[in-house]
């Protein structure tokens, strides 16, 4: 089983217009609503891929509830494409406040799309202790899912990624102490985000961080791709993969250093695109892939979710023409010429 966090939970609604103009009123044509945040499109791509997901976070108020009703109904055996999916079992922690909500505002003329994203609910210091308590009882086995209490046989967790932003009241250190309890318990973990919460979680010495290229400038401070990855490695993380956007993926770890990069340009909305990237790198490293076929499946994933509608859902047949033909690099010089 797989653990994916997502502490900044939302409600993910996309408005469909004809044409996006300021100042102007708009007719809507399309809404959709789902489950958002980017352990959530992890754990999508993960259970598409026959792997088992927890996924556990902070959820309130309405709007949480709501999240929570629409992930019962993703995994309802009736949804579509369910019986071909591994389960995605729903562990998130009840707090006072609403769950916070994004809005995409898709242009239907040029496929642009305008992005709102509220900041989330506040979390006290006994939510974020509650939290911290199921979290460790899920990485030991001793945890439901549902944050009820013990259970037997549960399945040892694979690895856990920690991704996205941080809710107000959540100290700016949280993953740096979710990367220090993962390792208490022996559970290799991948850290997603940005800013402090990535500087500080790096220090904790995470198995694996996957910042694009601008997190990781700001991160480092350099601008080259593979200096920053190593200054990354430098400052505690034990293997860097960096996004590098339609460029592909670039990793430096202990065994080496790689490039990947698609074999032609996927047009497309790339949201997610590197949520499915994570999934990619996570589904690999629990099936024993060496580094090169878990880079060629991340970048694979990514082009595949780029041509597809929304975030945590990819194209399987973008992915299966596109998987074979990923061209992989090794060394040093191939990955700088490349990047």
């Amino acid at each position: 089983m797989f653990l994916t966090v997502t502490l900044n939970l939302a409600l993910d609604v996309t408005y469909r217009v004809p044409r996006l103009r300021a100042h102007e009123s708009h007719r809507i044509t399309d809404v959709t609503e789902r489950p958002g945040g980017k352990g959530l499109n992890v754990a999508r791509v993960l259970a598409a891929l026959g792997h088992p997901v927890t996924v556990t976070g902070l959820a309130g108020g309405p709007t949480g509830a709501h999240v929570r009703a629409l992930l019962a109904a993703e995994a309802a055996p009736a949804a579509a494409g369910a019986a071909a999916r591994a389960p995605v079992t729903d562990a998130l922690v009840d707090v006072a406040g609403n769950t916070r909500r994004t809005i995409a505002v898709v242009d239907g003329s040029t496929g642009d799309t305008t992005q709102l994203n509220e900041a989330g609910p506040e979390i006290t210091a006994e939510e974020w202790a509650a939290f911290l308590d199921t979290y460790a009882a899920l990485l030991t086995g001793t945890g439901t899912g549902t944050s009820a209490g013990p259970a037997e046989g549960a399945a040892p967790v694979r690895a856990v990624a920690l991704c996205g932003s941080l809710p107000p009241g959540v100290p700016v250190g949280a993953y740096a102490e979710l990367v220090r309890t993962a390792h208490a318990a022996g559970v290799p973990v991948l850290l997603d985000t940005s800013g402090e919460p990535l500087a500080r979680g790096v220090a904790a010495r995470p198995d694996l961080v996957k910042p694009n290229a601008e997190e990781l400038t700001q991160l480092t401070g350099a601008t080259e791709p593979l200096r920053a990855a190593d200054d990354a490695r430098r400052r505690g993380a034990h293997a860097v993969v960096a996004s590098l956007g339609a460029a592909g993926l670039l990793a430096v770890t202990a065994d080496g250093t790689w490039r990947a990069a698609p074999p032609r340009h996927v047009p497309g909305n790339p949201t997610g695109a590197g949520d499915s990237a994570v999934a990619g790198l996570l589904s690999g490293l629990a099936e024993g892939l060496d580094w090169p076929a878990r880079l060629a499946r991340a970048v694979a994933l990514s082009a595949a979710t780029v041509a597809a509608p929304v975030a945590g859902e990819f194209d399987t047949a973008v992915h299966a023409e596109t998987l074979p033909r990923i061209e992989i690099t090794s060394g040093r010089a191939a990955a700088r010429d490349g990047a």
